[in-house]
């Protein structure tokens, strides 16, 4: 069993994080708790293998938390700010999730973070069905400029990288936001979108044509990477009829 210890200033994170542990069987809740100076002692005192941190919060911050910790539980941090995902995967924290958290992207850390802790423990399968299937009704969240803006996953045409931020483009508009394409390719489920190119990611249902290594949406040209084509056409091949 994983020990696990949950610190959030907000009771409501607490309450998904603690139902969504109760459903992995390889997780063992300690304590879930709203004060980071209490866990921080826990984390210092031993037996706590994974903390899930938020990162703001008014004592103590996610990343002073990390830096005091110096490494004695593994951490997956837990916010609704995307900035500060590249200063936490300096101090080596497993993995960034971003709230609002789906049950499937919490059960694909918490693989991650058995593989870090368990090297040796073959993965667990989920407790319950996780259910992609709904892609009319799923969503990620991302920060713009000037607020964190919910995006439909069924109007996500393509995103594109660029440098220090990406570029989701829908039929209505273009969302930029500050997160490297790696993070995004993670958040999205792989049933329906796939990369193409280190600077493009690609809605599968939203392709009107190929043509060579070029991908044809509405009037936009995606030109297929040479690291991406194999697994790209193979995806295609497998939904020719």
């Amino acid at each position: 069993m994983i020990r696990c210890l949950v610190v959030d200033d907000e009771p409501l994170a607490l309450n998904i994080l603690e139902d969504y542990i109760s459903k992995i069987p390889f997780l063992q809740l300690v304590k879930a708790t709203t004060n980071p100076i209490e866990a921080l002692t826990m984390v210092q005192d031993g037996g706590i293998d994974l903390v899930f941190l938020d990162v703001q919060m008014p004592e103590l911050t996610g990343i002073q938390f990390l830096r005091i910790a110096n490494g004695k539980a593994k951490v997956i941090l837990t916010t609704a700010y995307p900035q500060y995902a590249l200063e936490g995967y300096e101090l080596d924290v497993v993995d960034y999730l971003l709230k609002p958290i789906a049950f499937d992207r919490f059960f694909k850390s918490v693989q991650k973070a058995q593989g870090v802790i368990q090297p040796a423990a073959k993965p667990a399968a989920p407790a319950e069905p996780v259910a992609q299937d709904d892609f009319m009704s799923d969503f990620i969240f991302v920060k713009t400029e000037h607020k964190i803006q919910k995006v439909y996953l069924h109007d996500i045409l393509f995103i594109e990288g660029l440098k220090d931020y990406v570029s989701i483009f829908t039929p209505a508009e273009r969302i930029i936001t500050l997160q490297g394409m790696k993070k995004m390719e993670d958040a999205l489920p792989p049933k329906h979108f796939i990369r193409v190119h280190k600077s493009y990611i690609v809605s599968i249902n939203k392709i009107d044509s190929i043509e060579r290594s070029r991908i044809f949406i509405g009037d936009k040209i995606i030109p297929v990477g040479d690291t991406y084509r194999d697994e790209f056409f193979k995806i295609v091949d497998g939904k020719n009829i």
